[in-house]
């Protein structure tokens, strides 16, 4: 069994392959390359460097991922007749997928793998543009670029242009975060001499370049107005939480922070309802302040940052997903909740249905909270079959509680009203209507018929403290055939 050496040839002059990269070619006896679409190669045939390449196999695969897993795993197998040398463009370490895949494969396998770099294109590209890339530099795969966060107050470079097709593909992304005047480079063949071609563009234009070929690359420099991310929002509440910080941020806990958090998700579900797009994304925003502010008072504490807010519900949403992230398939919404149930019963280590009850947090508000238990509850096929049943049984929750409202026994009065209350969120719950949601709406139709009413009065030359019961009956009646609108004040 043989060991592979992989070097790099540099961005495309002779002049940049380094000597140890020269010395390395000459003494091979076996030379693969992952392609001969690179200017270093005519060199080697000058040079009487023998070589075979894998570019058929871009024609032979649907992917490029595709092709790079078949050469890693043909390298794999040559090093059965003895050593090899894997000679890719640019450095190995650099954008080189074949490369990564390589060192996989060798490390399951026990076989050595020895990387002779060499100079990259992107250093060619920091000379060429006078960039510092200390400053803050991101170095994006134009082949993938949708799946990658883009930093637009960060310089960016983006490799792989391979033809127009992918130029068009990677202007569509860039232009959901620039201006179509945005000003960007093009570097092509950079450091090749005769064919090193370096244009500025605007971002519009860049699919209609000619030029483009598998040797282009693209930067685009920051952009002038800031577009804020997740990391900015992190700092932010780092800078405000510092000794130089806000002083009502440096003093805020756990606890002095429950009544916001509870506000702003109150807040949320108020956008929600009034169908206001622009307040639910400002009140998302300042639901997500929260988050953010509860993750850095654990980092100072060193418990926990909010990464591992965003690994741990990752991390839940595919454990509790077996049907989507696992294999297992769920034929309707009824089935993936009862595997969502049951990946949270077996994750908790709860043996029994009544743990899952116990579970459900005590500070919700009672509405919700019963609404969770008694569903949790039909999980273990405790409930009702028909609606008729539930509705008796809150017949026989009202009668009960007229019985004990006769002795004037307030603490049988309190429990009969509990067991009323918790009948009709069970009737809720087998109609499908959140009782709490419900409770909402009708609190809102109560203030919209109350302000009818008062409204009646005034044009009756009255107030309603000086009207009577059955005066402001037949107002409320009246409230009660008249359509609101959403006009109408709330």
């Amino acid at each position: 069994m043989g060991n592979i050496t992989v070097v790099g040839l540099g961005p495309g002059s002779w002049w940049h392959l380094t000597l140890e990269g020269v010395e390395t070619l000459e003494k091979a006896q076996r030379i693969f390359l992952r392609t001969e679409k690179h200017p270093v190669v005519e060199h080697l045939k000058d040079r009487g460097i023998k070589y075979s390449s894998f570019d058929s196999f871009y024609n032979e695969e649907a992917t490029f991922e595709g092709v790079y897993s078949r050469i890693a795993k043909v390298l794999i197998e040559e090093t059965k007749n003895g050593d090899l040398v894997y000679a890719v463009p640019g450095n190995p370490a650099v954008a080189e997928t074949s490369y990564y895949l390589l060192l996989g494969l060798a490390k399951e396998r026990g076989i050595e793998v020895l990387t002779v770099p060499g100079m990259s294109f992107l250093e060619i590209v920091y000379q060429r543009l006078g960039i510092d890339p200390v400053k803050g530099l991101q170095v994006l795969d134009g082949l993938g670029l949708k799946a990658w966060r883009i930093d637009t107050g960060k310089d960016l470079i983006i490799t792989q242009v391979y033809d127009r097709l992918t130029a068009s593909e990677v202007k569509l992304a860039l232009l959901e975060r620039y201006g179509v005047e945005h000003p960007i480079w093009v570097i092509r063949a950079a450091g090749v001499k005769g064919r090193e071609i370096v244009q500025q563009i605007s971002l519009y234009r860049l699919d209609r370049l000619s030029y483009i070929d598998y040797l282009t690359s693209v930067y685009v420099p920051a952009s002038k107005e800031k577009v804020y991310n997740i990391e900015d929002l992190i700092e932010i509440m780092r800078t405000l939480r510092g000794e130089e910080g806000c002083p009502w941020d440096r003093e805020q806990d756990r606890q002095s922070l429950k009544p916001y958090l509870l506000e702003e998700a109150y807040e949320v579900l108020d956008a929600i309802e009034k169908e206001d797009l622009c307040l639910l994304s400002e009140e998302l925003g300042d639901l997500l302040l929260q988050v953010v502010f509860h993750a850095q008072i654990a980092d100072e504490e060193g418990e926990f940052d909010f990464d591992a807010v965003v690994g741990g519900i990752c991390e839940k949403l595919i454990r509790r997903h077996p049907h989507v992230f696992g294999g297992k398939k769920a034929r309707d919404s009824d089935g993936a909740l009862d595997k969502w149930e049951a990946s949270k019963r077996k994750e908790k280590g709860v043996k029994g249905y009544t743990g899952a009850l116990r579970d459900i947090p005590q500070t919700l508000p009672s509405l919700m909270r019963s609404y969770k238990v008694q569903q949790k509850a039909a999980l273990a096929g405790f409930d009702w079959e028909e609606i008729e049943d539930v509705m008796d049984k809150v017949r026989e929750e009202l009668t009960e509680l007229e019985e004990v409202y006769k002795t004037g026994e307030m603490s049988k009065i309190k429990e009969e009203l509990g067991d009323l209350l918790f009948a009709v969120v069970n009737l809720a719950r087998f109609e499908g209507v959140r009782p709490e949601l419900a409770l909402r709406e009708t609190i809102e139709k109560f203030i919209q018929r109350f302000d009818f009413v008062e409204d009646g009065a005034r044009k009756l030359g009255k107030t309603l403290d000086k009207m009577t019961l059955d005066q402001m009956e037949d107002l409320w009646q009246r409230a009660k055939v008249h359509k609101f609108n959403k006009n109408d004040k709330k």
